[in-house]
């Protein structure tokens, strides 16, 4: 049997997924501040699997959640998927400092948290793996997504070398970079940030659920999801870095 926990799991990106590795025969560890919403997709899924809720900002918490994930996992933790988090767009001098902060707490420390105490668990199960959700702002700052760009570069420079690091205990480590994903988390934002408006939003929950189910079969790094998105991936290979910039700006203005 395999067992997968998921942080934000009670909507959007980690519930889709939720409903996918569910379709594969895969028990689930199912974390979300959001204790109603998890209750519901536990049932919805049949309600054999495990769910707690959890702020991953909560340094004990986390540690405590994962103790009690693994009793229910008889110490296995196959997949930890990291997808907690949260967006605010907008002119970066007019979001106030505090939500900078949280936005940096919940998308970069708490994912960290909760990689550094689910670690036993991975350490001691064959072939685990850990993937957390990237971005496709982390390929080049992106204007109007300022903190939320730099905490997924945090994410992608944490999965780099986690990846070679964790290779030793035979952990893989690997990121999803979508675009933009129709998510509550998205459609909640007032702000039209221009390169939404021009991009537009084009993946749904599940076309990300089945690209975390892909990357799970596979060993790579970073997993760009979207056609559009993997074209701009190859060109900042090809063209420097001035290009990407370029392009930014443009689709910015």
């Amino acid at each position: 049997m395999n067992y997968m926990l998921i942080t934000g799991a009670a909507s959007g990106i980690g519930a889709a997924t939720a409903r996918r590795f569910a379709r594969e025969g895969w028990l689930l560890g199912l974390l979300d501040v959001n204790a109603e919403a998890l209750q519901q997709l536990n049932k919805s899924l049949g309600g054999q699997h495990w769910h707690q809720a959890l702020d991953v900002r909560d340094e004990a918490a986390v540690e405590a959640a994962i103790q009690a994930f693994g009793a229910f996992s008889h110490g296995r933790l196959d997949l930890l998927l990291n997808s907690a988090g949260i967006l605010r767009v907008g002119q970066f001098e007019d979001i106030p400092l505090a939500e900078h902060r949280l936005l940096m707490d919940i998308n970069v420390t708490g994912l960290l948290q909760v990689c550094h105490k689910a670690f036993p668990l991975l350490r001691v199960t064959r072939n685990a793996r850990v993937i957390n959700m990237s971005s496709a702002s982390a390929l080049y700052g992106t204007p109007h997504f300022a903190s939320y760009s730099a905490s997924k570069f945090a994410v992608r420079g944490l999965t780099e070398a986690l990846n070679i690091e964790w290779a030793r205990h035979g952990i893989t480590v690997q990121d999803i970079m979508p675009p933009f994903v129709k998510t509550p988390m998205v459609d909640s934002q007032t702000f039209k940030a221009p390169v939404i408006e021009r991009l537009g939003v084009n993946l749904t929950p599940e076309d990300i659920a089945d690209a975390i189910w892909q990357a799970a079969q596979g060993r790579q790094v970073h997993n760009p999801v979207s056609l559009q998105f993997k074209s701009l991936v190859a060109a900042s290979k090809v063209f420097p870095a001035r290009a990407t910039r370029k392009l930014m700006d443009l689709l910015s203005r």
